[in-house]
């Protein structure tokens, strides 16, 4: 059940017309379309950094199924979307997660950070792809968080000449090894069973490189003092113990998705997902939601597909904010340079 927010004094307080909960790029493309069609847009996101699960699991990744580019890296269609976006004056959130949603006398969404910031809004467009994700702790690597343990590698530079351990069978822990190879000292892969999550290309191409790979082990401790300096590798069948040089220490194991807050908002949710109708729209009052979060029949989860989305919440949010407004604003070639 929703509750004004009354306390404006003690919280600062943001005024805009659209507010994009998620800085993937499915909320990046929302924000360059508000400010495409001359809306204050805010841009809010729990991950300290732009670009979502992209920038924080395969920044360095290439992407293929984005149209217009035969391959674009991660990092590179972040930065575009940005850019993209830059010329409307985006005010940016990040570092900030959404709690609390209410609504105000005259319906406008107003929506409260754990930091306490308060934003009111126009309307909301939540984008948050599959909510937050955390990542699966390796129980070994605790108190190394920061001094040598990692989750993600969003610059793989930062670790040239390092030896490096990846732990994980899947998808990330291959991209990772073989993106590290080329500029690490050594590297290890290291995984609890002898069968792979990924797929069968990633792991030749790990093979190819050379890269070793130890099976039906578990990293059992971190060694070093101000930082990782060694692995301690424990085979589960055998029970002995190698120790590996390691300055740095992937955990790719995957990550557990939680809608969060978002849960108690009354929002209408199908299997974890926040239910929409052809405008985007959800069952609260200008509340759209766009990307990978949400549901309906048919749904295909594809970037592109966000992209799409979002600027479908983005235009109906529009005519919802202000009822004159056309529900097609034309096309980006008719304005002015």
């Amino acid at each position: 059940m929703s509750v004004h927010i009354d306390d404006p004094v003690e919280s600062p307080v943001i005024e805009t017309d659209i507010l994009i909960i998620g800085a993937g790029p499915s909320g990046l493309y929302g924000a360059y379309y508000a400010g495409f069609r001359g809306l204050r847009v805010t841009v809010m996101d729990v991950l300290p950094q732009c670009g979502g699960q992209i920038s924080a699991m395969y920044p360095e990744k290439p992407i293929f199924d984005i149209a217009g580019f035969p391959s674009v890296r991660g990092r590179d269609l972040v930065d575009s979307l940005v850019a993209q976006a830059a010329p409307y004056d985006v005010q940016y959130l990040l570092g900030e997660r959404a709690v609390d949603l209410a609504h105000g006398p005259d319906l406008r969404p107003e929506v409260r950070t754990d930091g306490g910031t308060v934003v009111r809004a126009g309307a909301v467009v939540i984008t948050g792809g599959v909510g937050t994700f955390t990542p699966r702790p390796l129980p070994a690597g605790e108190g190394y968080l920061g001094r040598g343990q990692v989750y993600f590698v969003p610059d793989r530079a930062a670790h040239t000449g390092h030896d490096v351990v990846v732990v994980g069978g899947g998808d990330s822990a291959f991209d990772w090894a073989a993106l590290l190879a080329p500029i690490a000292r050594s590297v290890t892969l290291v995984h609890r069973s002898a069968r792979f999550r990924a797929h069968a290309a990633s792991v030749e191409k790990v093979r190819a490189l050379g890269i070793e790979i130890i099976t039906d082990s578990e990293v059992s401790a971190l060694h070093g003092d101000l930082g990782v300096e060694r692995v301690e590798v424990r085979h589960r069948v055998e029970k002995t113990v190698r120790q590996l040089p390691a300055r740095t220490v992937v955990a790719a194991l995957g990550f557990m998705a939680d809608l969060g807050p978002l849960q108690t908002w009354g929002l209408e949710l199908q299997a974890r997902r926040i239910a929409v109708d052809t405008r985007m729209a959800t069952n609260l009052p200008r509340v759209f939601a766009a990307g990978d979060i949400t549901d309906y029949p048919g749904k295909v989860r594809l970037i592109s597909v966000g992209f799409g989305e979002a600027a479908t919440a983005v235009n109906n949010a529009a005519t919802v904010i202000d009822p004159e407004a056309a529900l097609f604003p034309g096309h980006s070639t008719e304005k002015e340079n």
